[in-house]
């Protein structure tokens, strides 16, 4: 095996990067948008700094998404009962309803970029990937390289 792990795992994900953005690029929205509506549908609402920090988004970054969905009115910001100097973000009914739109199109473009994969190849592949993006060892690293750019997602 000549080629690093780590080489083709950057060379995927630019691939995936790309037909991702492109594929969803039609409801213009990007790949970052989506990741902050499925976060509030799976969570709920959630403090907007605590949403961030969930997401790995630098607090510049988030407060352009949000303001981008909140403009499209897919989410919205409140003042958070419990503290009036946060805000909480949540999904709004339309914002439901461009994600099952997403969601349908990415199902699509898995299947594309997967489709010389079995099935029980691509749940595995799945799998690994999940544990290896949830990972302590990933995780540390991905906090690091963040603060040596300054707080900028990575």
């Amino acid at each position: 095996m000549a080629e690093h792990t780590i080489c083709l795992l950057v060379k995927l994900g630019q691939v995936a990067f790309r037909i991702a953005e492109d594929g969803i690029g039609g409801t213009g929205l990007r790949v970052r948008h989506y990741s902050v509506l499925q976060a509030l549908a799976d969570n709920g609402a959630m403090p907007q700094l605590a949403l961030g920090s969930f997401l790995r988004i630098d607090p510049a970054t988030m407060v352009t998404s949000l303001d981008d969905l909140e403009r499209a009115g897919y989410a919205e910001r409140t003042r958070d009962p419990q503290d009036r100097r946060r805000y909480a973000v949540d999904i709004t009914a339309e914002g439901r309803k461009v994600l099952a739109r997403l969601n349908r199109t990415l199902v699509d473009l898995d299947g594309e970029i997967l489709a010389d994969l079995g099935t029980t190849e691509r749940q595995s592949l799945h799998v690994l990937l999940d544990s290896l993006a949830g990972s302590p060892a990933l995780t540390s690293l991905f906090d690091t390289v963040r603060e040596q750019n300054g707080g900028k997602r990575a």
